[in-house]
């Protein structure tokens, strides 16, 4: 059974330096991978970033803080991710490209390297499919923001060994996290609920039934939920939801998964939320601000 003491983390965006970050505060050293030096860059001051609000709030400790800012280190070039124990792919959620990375580092790996994908929604078997270990591969699917939320989804592919199972839950259990199995159906557990309901919250506005202000209000205040669907996907990605939607609609054949058509509106429009500036609310001021 593999020993971890080295992970390597694919992607710097939202996902992949939250998942960096978590993993260096769990004492393991981290390699960060993107595909130009400065999203590196930009990955790892996020992290310091968001470790220096952690501190100000007494989550961690400054020094905690400083010996997990000093294990993350950047990986300029994809095949120095090969050297380490674990290699978890958090790039964008597109399975052609997810499967390319993995092609991609396959020579570069060690002979026991575990690979992991984090995506929230493609088939894990078809993922390590791609490689040439599909018994040491398996999901591990943090939810964002990765340093606050307590879930992790183990999903196991067909082919996925039994060792491969143990090692990911005893290492998403050494980071203080909680394990949920999901078998290997599109979108797994959480997704496969989330995002329908984003999704109809979408059809609601669409309809006309609510504003965005009064359906976000309406889950809010009439479900408790922290945030409303429309906020929600805005957080998540217009971009994230549109795909995991289309997973689930390929790959369930139900017309209940069918993607919302202004969902794909403002996804070709570019409005994919946060991360854009411009959603389901227009982030461009001090103050978040419906758009419909």
């Amino acid at each position: 059974m593999v020993d971890i003491k080295t992970v390597g983390v694919i992607g710097a965006g939202q996902m992949g330096s939250g998942i960096a970050h978590v993993i260096a505060l769990g004492g393991y050293d981290v390699l960060l991978h993107d595909v130009s030096p400065e999203r590196i860059d930009q990955g790892i001051a996020q992290i310091e970033k968001n470790m220096t609000r952690q501190v100000a709030r007494g989550v961690i400790e400054h020094t905690a803080m400083e010996a997990a800012i000093a294990r993350i280190k950047p990986a300029p070039e994809l095949q120095m991710i090969g050297a380490t124990d674990l290699a978890i792919e958090a790039a964008t959620e597109n399975e052609e490209t997810k499967k390319a990375i993995f092609k991609a580092l396959q020579p570069h790996l060690g002979a026991k390297t575990l690979l992991a994908s984090n995506t929230s929604s493609i088939s894990i078997t078809r993922l390590a499919s791609a490689t040439d270990r599909p018994g040491k591969f398996i999901g591990l699917h943090f939810m964002n923001p990765a340093p606050v939320m307590k879930l992790v989804e183990i999903i196991r592919g067909i082919a996925t060994d039994a060792d491969t199972y143990e090692v990911a839950v005893s290492f998403a259990q050494s980071l203080g996290k909680t394990t949920s199995n999901a078998e290997d159906f599109p979108a797994f557990i959480v997704n496969r609920m989330l995002m329908p309901m984003i999704n109809e919250a979408i059809y609601t506005l669409y309809e006309g039934v609510g504003t965005v202000d009064a359906i976000d209000t309406a889950m809010r205040l009439g479900a408790n939920h922290p945030m409303g669907p429309l906020e929600l996907g805005d957080f998540i990605g217009l971009d994230t939801v549109l795909s995991i939607m289309n997973v689930l609609y390929d790959g369930l054949s139900d017309s209940k998964y069918r993607p919302c058509p202004l969902l794909v509106k403002y996804v070709e429009a570019g409005w994919l939320g946060r991360k854009s500036g411009r959603g389901f609310y227009d982030y461009r001021g001090d103050t978040p601000v419906p758009t419909r």
